[in-house]
């Protein structure tokens, strides 16, 4: 049976794995909105594709730049803590 401390901490660290999985996407789509958003104001441009494109383009590069950190950190949360509590090793 799992204990409600157990489960807090898994619950705690498998949080804490997905902010750090989205952290450098959602970083660099914050970066590219507000440079193009502050390009948008300084030209009083508003095309609404102008802001989707680019950081499409952006969050796509940072998500193949940062896969394999992103794939680490599951194999570590899934290998080190998710599994051993399946299979009855560890609580």
């Amino acid at each position: 049976m799992l204990s409600e401390a157990t489960l807090m901490d898994v619950l705690r660290q498998g949080l804490l794995a997905s902010v750090q999985i989205s952290a450098p996407i959602l970083g660099v789509g914050l970066a590219v909105g507000l440079a193009i958003g502050l390009i948008q104001a300084l030209t009083s441009i508003q095309e609404l594709t102008l802001t989707f494109v680019p950081k499409l383009g952006a969050i796509l590069v940072a998500f193949w730049m940062s896969l394999g950190m992103m794939t680490r950190i599951l194999e570590e949360f899934f290998g080190g803590r998710i599994i051993p509590l399946i299979s009855g090793g560890a609580s």
